[in-house]
């Protein structure tokens, strides 16, 4: 693989880690992603990761349920860490280094996250996952994962879904919804397109910072999108 993009950030979804169990991590789930992200790092792209908890817990949730929200969203960090930590040891399993950080202080759990540890990290070739959302409250993991992908100067923040991209709504619900190709900042504002929060995407766009919405599930897709085909959607 010729690769179009040699440094990205890629956004995975914690209940993409469900698999078909419904809650927590299904192992074969987890193996399927490590597989693919190691062959990427083979091919000598780097790669940071921000991943969500939502197959744990998710605070917005649990405040709707009566838990105090800032309590609820640090429940919600720690439950990225623990995910993290799950995909640290699958990669590790097939020979690849990776490194934990956290946005806040976990050692030895995690090394403290700052953008300088995470390029460093990048740089020698080791995997950056990078847990904990902002490290602070009322902030998305996509948000993290947009103020990420800045940081680390990534050429691309790739979004690994269930879906092959972006619709004109939901397609698990609208059999007539149509995908986009590409689209842009401004046109999801306008179409109330809710694929990361608006303060995500205020972010990329305030930065360049493109987004692609992929299909992860699918083997072999999350090269073919760094290869540069067109695959999912891309957002500018």
């Amino acid at each position: 693989m010729t690769p179009k993009y040699t440094r990205i950030l890629l956004k995975l979804s914690g209940e993409s880690l469900m698999g078909a169990q419904g809650y927590g991590i299904d192992a074969e789930h987890l193996a399927l992603y490590a597989r693919q992200i190691a062959a990427l790092s083979d091919s000598g792209v780097e790669v940071a990761i921000v991943i969500g908890g939502g197959n744990i817990f998710r605070g917005l949730s649990g405040a709707a349920k009566g838990f105090d929200r800032v309590k609820g969203d640090q429940m919600g960090m720690l439950a990225t860490v623990i995910n993290s930590l799950a995909l640290s040891s699958a990669l590790e399993s097939l020979g690849h280094a990776a490194r934990v950080l956290t946005a806040v202080n976990m050692f030895p759990i995690g090394e403290p996250y700052s953008p300088a540890r995470a390029l460093e990290t990048l740089k020698d070739g080791r995997i950056a996952i990078i847990a904990g959302g902002t490290g602070n409250p009322f902030f998305t993991t996509d948000t993290a994962s947009a103020l990420r992908a800045v940081e680390t100067r990534a050429q691309v923040m790739l979004k690994g879904t269930r879906v092959d991209g972006i619709y004109t709504a939901d397609p698990e619900k609208d059999p007539t919804a149509t995908k986009f190709d590409k689209i842009t900042y401004d046109e999801i504002y306008n179409r109330g397109l809710r694929i990361m929060d608006l303060t995500a995407t205020t972010l990329c766009r305030e930065n360049g910072m493109k987004i692609i919405v992929f299909d992860m599930d699918t083997p072999g897709n999350l090269e073919k999108v760094v290869s540069g085909e067109p695959i999912g959607t891309l957002v500018y």
